[in-house]
């Protein structure tokens, strides 16, 4: 493919690409989109190995109040749940599940250890402090309460997470699920958009007056471009930039590697469902040093459990391949239910997030390094006289890691660059003005 000079190149069509391409159509921009999977959505996927949906990675709506593609999904006609409405839990202690008092003590050391790192980070005066460093320790649940927003909310490890950005980060609101999953809203958005699939761009040229992406599909050049792979990629020199990015811009890139945040989809063998209601949560009670998984069962209703393993974990079970996460995921049931976890769960059939083995992700979603708060303004900062922005999850500096986070940096990024280049035609910057949640 070689084709003459668009206004606008996005490369990448997951959340942040689709937004870009969308808005850019809304200002009323020539667009093409550059996708290297077969597939849209990015690090959103949706599943139908195990005969229902299962999304493999984005999940949620979360912010749902504040959240950009809630009314899109809306108008779109998909249905979206309120999962906080049922969310329960239940926490085995190792011989048997906590009691009703050992559940409000959880809560209220949870509730304690928010105020604890909070506390640390008001008096931490300018030092850079990780997520682990401000977290209390010796308490009966600190260390669970330490693992569940370390690996499993941030998928890294908490001695790994800077606590200013941690903090930055945390999500107010409620938290939808589409019935037909993430990946399948995003589906929808991106239909009619001018989407090239299967083309990987493997060098960007942002020296001249025009844009030039590169791959086996041959050359695109535009006016402008927004790039919305991947911390993995970047960092990781997936596309080579000529001339290189600013070293600011590369080194947002490696401050903010991607986590991981591994699911495993296990289906149910015969009607027991092991006394869990649907979307009821199962974890274990943790000492220091150990690590687990948490589950979620039989959500709409439906037939299989949801495994998560994060940080760490996740990376070791994935460099050991998708039979190891499966395997682990048995062994944890088996450790609460017994024998009866055989009976209930089969392991044929069951399906593996692979995020550490995408090469297109190289990982689930960004944590800054300890002192690197700053990076995530850094990474979005447009350079040669605004030809080139970087957007996605990474580089929202509040809703990192979210959908909700993608999609707004990749419209912004989109209308920054039509304006710095002159691209915008007339009264299209007031359609545009405020379009983060319509583009």
């Amino acid at each position: 493919m070689s084709t003459g000079a668009v206004d606008l190149l996005v490369v990448g069509a997951g959340a942040a690409g689709i937004a870009a391409a969308r808005e850019a159509l809304l200002l009323g921009l020539s667009v093409r989109v550059l996708e290297a999977r077969g597939r849209v959505g990015g690090r959103a996927v949706t599943s139908h190995t195990l005969g229902a949906p299962m999304d493999l990675g984005a999940t949620w709506l979360h912010a749902a109040q504040s959240n950009p593609l809630v009314p899109l999904a809306e108008a779109a006609g998909l249905e979206l749940f309120d999962h906080d409405a049922v969310r329960s839990s239940r926490v085995w202690m190792g011989g048997r599940w906590a009691d009703g008092a050992e559940m409000a003590a959880y809560e209220r050391a949870e509730r304690e250890w928010g105020i604890a790192v909070r506390l640390a980070e008001a008096r931490a005066e300018g030092r850079a402090l990780s997520m682990a460093d401000a977290a209390p320790r010796g308490g009966f649940w600190d260390a669970t309460l330490t693992h569940w927003e370390g690996p499993v909310i941030a998928a890294t490890e908490a001695a790994e997470v800077d606590l200013e950005d941690y903090l930055s980060t945390l999500l107010n609101g409620s938290n939808l699920l589409p019935r037909e999953g993430c990946g399948h809203v995003l589906e929808r958005l991106a239909e009619g958009l001018p989407i090239v699939l299967g083309a990987p761009v493997e060098r960007i040229d942002w020296g001249g007056a025009r844009v030039r992406a590169e791959g086996a599909f041959g050359a695109v050049e535009a006016l402008g471009a927004v790039v919305t792979v991947s911390t993995g990629v970047l960092a990781g020199g997936g596309i080579v930039f000529s001339p290189a990015l600013p070293a600011e811009v590369e080194g947002a890139a490696h401050d903010l590697p991607l986590g991981l945040l591994e699911k495993v989809g296990l289906p149910a063998s015969g009607a027991d469902r092991l006394d869990s209601p649907a979307f009821g949560g199962i974890e274990r009670r943790l000492e220091e040093g150990e690590r687990a998984m948490t589950f979620v069962a039989w959500p709409f209703g439906r037939d299989h459990l949801e495994g998560f393993a994060g940080g760490a974990l996740a990376w070791d079970l994935s460099r050991e391949g998708e039979a190891a996460m499966t395997d682990f995921a048995l062994s944890e049931l088996r450790r609460i239910y017994g024998a009866r976890a055989d009976r209930a769960i089969q392991r044929e059939g069951a399906v593996v997030s692979s995020w550490g083995r995408d090469p297109w992700a190289r990982g689930s979603y960004s944590a800054a390094r300890p002192g690197r708060a700053g990076a995530r303004r850094l990474l979005s900062t447009s350079v040669g006289g605004g030809r080139l922005r970087l957007a996605g999850e990474a580089c929202h500096v509040s809703l990192a890691g979210t959908l909700a986070g993608a999609w707004l940096s990749g419209a912004e990024a989109a209308r920054e660059v039509a304006a710095s280049r002159g691209l915008l035609r007339a009264g299209a910057q007031a359609r545009g003005a405020g379009a983060g949640t319509s583009a």
